[in-house]
């Protein structure tokens, strides 16, 4: 089944932040994961919820979505992250294609 790395984030310095983002994304690729939404407009329909940016990251599983996020290829993107951005970071579980 799918598994999905959720991320409400808040850019705090914008050179960083390409620089983490570069990496997150070659890590991410390494792994097996792809994007679903990576920033975009959002639009608020029920809720206080007030997200800046939202990306959202498809693995295969969970096994390789927490392989991904302890991996040196994500540590060196963890390097630049607290100076690049703040966030709020979730992993959940998808369904199966039958639903």
């Amino acid at each position: 089944m799918p598994a999905y790395i959720i991320s409400d984030i808040t850019v705090r310095d914008a050179e960083a932040f390409q620089t983490y983002r570069t990496r997150a994304a070659a890590s991410i690729a390494h792994h097996g994961g792809h994007y679903l939404v990576r920033g975009g407009p959002i639009e608020r329909l029920e809720g206080g919820w007030s997200p800046r940016m939202i990306v959202i990251v498809e693995f295969p599983d969970l096994e390789r979505a927490r392989a991904w996020y302890r991996s040196p290829e994500y540590a060196h993107a963890l390097e630049v992250r607290d100076h690049a951005l703040s966030r709020n970071l979730i992993l959940v579980d998808g369904v199966s294609p039958e639903g």
